[in-house]
């Protein structure tokens, strides 16, 4: 005799959180600085994806590898995940292959990788780490979160500005600087969408 046998079977998703926790996204114009919307951003999406049963995990990193928490679903993991966004961006220069490189080192399984960061960091490396997630099978996200400040720089006066990574200073026209500075702005971001979209990832 023959017997068909019904099961339902549950996939539930695996997602790491990466966040840029270095000095340049301590800045904001706004009331609120680039880490602080880039860590409610990383919390509201670990909140969700624990409500709906996925396992959730968090890399935060600067120019070194700093928080990681392994992609869990389980009683007070959620809790650990808040507390370490709230960490504050004390780290100095931005390394983005460092946290790249590491997930694609100890995440064996599929899953989903949302990269968070201003992004403002040479990325001729970041294509070769983001096609060794890719050929791991995971799927990548970026956001890049930059301040309206950083995209606009519609500054009035002269002055000094800093460098919050090197601590360099440098005294700036704004008037006469921002032609060329939002080229090389403009460039830089077109270099970063054109590498997710040559190797299919989704850059928002």
């Amino acid at each position: 005799r023959y017997f068909i046998k019904k099961f339902e079977d549950e996939t539930n998703l695996r997602c790491h959180l990466l966040v840029d926790n270095s000095r340049s996204m301590s800045y904001g114009s706004r009331g609120y600085s680039k880490a602080q919307y880039a860590t409610t951003l990383a919390a509201t999406f670990a909140y969700f994806l624990y409500l709906q049963g996925d396992a959730v995990g968090l890399l935060t990193f600067d120019e070194q590898i700093r928080d990681y928490l392994p992609a869990r679903h389980r009683t007070g993991h959620l809790r650990h995940l808040m507390l370490a966004l709230e960490q504050p961006a004390s780290g100095q220069t931005t390394n983005l292959a460092a946290p790249l490189r590491r997930i694609a080192e100890i995440v064996r399984k599929r899953g989903v990788i949302v990269l968070l960061s201003d992004f403002l960091a040479p990325i001729e490396r970041l294509e070769a780490d983001l096609i060794a997630l890719t050929a791991g099978g995971h799927e990548v996200i970026l956001f890049q979160v930059l301040d309206p400040a950083e995209l606009a720089f519609e500054f009035g006066e002269s002055v000094v500005f800093q460098d919050l990574e090197t601590g360099r200073t440098i005294f700036i026209d704004p008037a006469s600087a921002r032609t060329e500075y939002l080229h090389k702005l403009e460039a830089h971001c077109v270099n970063l969408r054109g590498t997710c979209q040559r190797l299919g990832i989704a850059c928002h």
